[in-house]
């Protein structure tokens, strides 16, 4: 994995209040411990770290001085942690350990000069709930540090999310190329809504090589390559790296939408990706009882995307912030969990005798299991199989299975289960199914915490009713 930017987070300090810091995490052996928990991914290189959060004050402090100038580090498990809190600008500040709810809509100032101050900028504070809470900004500095990012802006869902990036930074006579697999409304987005406002799109197939994407970077002005990576439900995984240099080298900006992957196995601004997405609802949340999004890159141009965010008005409430932060606490526990229960349980259904085929990165078979391996720190918790039987068929298996639930989502605790040619093809005609790789017998599985025996007995208990 490209190593990450040497990027910094700005905190604030009170006078002779003293800072802890955690010590240099010291370098894992390339992940080890990775041979049991990634299996086949264990050769992928950990997260890179990031550099910790340095003391900006204007107090005379030896000691923070001397943390400043050491550049301490931090790993995304004590990140997700205390990020944005103990580690953070104190947007909430408190001595609770818990991030307290600010549910206020409305800041208000002393006096005038101290409206003055914040209006330049010399004054940290809110004014409005639409543009900013404290809560949101605790959410928002976390993230940003697992992302490794400059700044992020959390918004009130993925699909929100995406378009207030692709309305800030892609202006009219703008063109995005796109890959024709990327989430299915974002996609419809690109088509349907930005043609009323001239913007062109083309749709690139990356399955084969990159000739399809060099071609129209040759031969028209790109503003924005968009792409998931991984995909959903195929679970393709983009060459961030190789792309970004493409893009960057014809003046494209390069927006990655990494929900499936999580902040833990995959940081796409490190490997060159100008903007990153998540839909939060899935793994950064990972309770499915909040709806977020977020977006995090340069603060240029999350500064962009802020002023057309405040336009659409998709704040996020604080009591969802404070839902996510508390989700995001056990991110890390939560994805390698997931990612263990998913490697083992593909390669379990790769080699039964009544399923066809297994879609999963960590699988060496996977076609694109080389550029996982250089890019991400897992496969994530979604495996993907055709079944050898007919729709039918494969409701009945779906419908014996006892412990995942039958729903759409992903990326939280719960498993859950769907054949999408009845989830989300029902009713569409044969020819759109095939457009989108999805067939009767497809079944999507996103592995929860449960215990592996627990659902490796379910799953095969299921199997044998077809």
């Amino acid at each position: 994995m490209a190593k990450s930017s040497s990027l910094v987070t700005k905190v604030s300090v009170q006078r002779r209040r003293r800072v802890h810091r955690p010590r240099r995490s010291p370098t894992k052996p390339e992940r080890a411990a990775a041979a049991d928990t990634f299996g086949s991914l264990a050769g992928c290189p950990s997260s890179p770290d990031l550099d910790d959060c340095v003391v900006d004050t204007a107090v005379d402090d030896a000691p923070v001085a001397a943390a400043e100038a050491a550049g301490r580090r931090a790993s995304d498990e004590t990140l997700a942690v205390h990020a944005g809190e103990k580690l953070g600008s104190g947007a909430a500040e408190t001595d609770s350990i818990a991030t307290p709810i600010v549910s206020g809509t409305t800041h208000w100032f002393r006096d005038s000069a101290d409206l003055i101050a914040f209006r330049e900028g010399r004054r940290r504070s809110f004014e409005y709930g639409r543009y900013g809470n404290p809560t949101v900004k605790v959410l928002e500095e976390k993230i940003s540090a697992m992302e490794r990012a400059e700044a992020t802006l959390v918004t009130s869902s993925g699909m929100n999310a995406i378009v207030a990036t692709l309305l800030a930074l892609v202006p009219p006579g703008g063109h995005v190329v796109a890959t024709a697999d990327c989430y299915s409304e974002a996609r419809a987005f690109i088509h349907d809504k930005l043609s009323k406002m001239g913007i062109t799109s083309t749709f690139v197939d990356l399955d084969d090589d990159m000739e399809a994407l060099e071609s129209v970077l040759d031969e028209d002005e790109v503003t924005m390559f968009y792409a998931d990576s991984m995909t959903n439900p195929h679970l393709k995984v983009v060459d961030v790296a190789r792309v970004a240099e493409l893009c960057h080298r014809r003046g494209a900006l390069m927006c990655i939408d990494s929900t499936l992957a999580s902040p833990i196995n995959q940081k796409p601004l490190a490997l060159g990706a100008d903007v990153v997405l998540h839909s939060a609802t899935k793994y950064i949340a990972g309770h499915h009882d909040v709806i977020a999004g977020c977006v995090s890159g340069s603060e240029a141009l999350i500064s962009r995307i802020r002023a057309w965010h405040h336009d659409l008005g998709g704040a996020i409430s604080p009591n969802a912030a404070y839902m996510i932060i508390r989700g995001l606490k056990t991110l890390a526990l939560r994805v390698e969990a997931q990612n263990r229960t998913a490697l083992r349980m593909a390669r379990l259904l790769e080699n039964h005798p009544k399923i066809e085929r297994v879609y999963y990165p960590g699988l060496e078979s996977s076609p694109w299991h080389g550029v996982a391996t250089r890019q991400m720190a897992g496969a994530g918790g979604v495996v993907s199989f055709e079944v050898a039987s007919d729709m039918r068929g494969v409701m009945r298996f779906v419908d014996a299975l006892e412990l995942p639930l039958i729903a759409t989502s992903l990326g939280g605790c719960e498993s859950l289960v769907q054949q999408p040619a009845v989830m989300s093809y029902w009713g569409k005609s044969e020819e759109e199914k095939a457009k989108n790789g999805i067939k009767d017998n497809f079944v999507r599985f996103s592995f929860g915490i449960e215990k592996f025996e627990d659902l490796r007995d379910d799953i095969l208990q299921a199997l044998e009713k077809i």
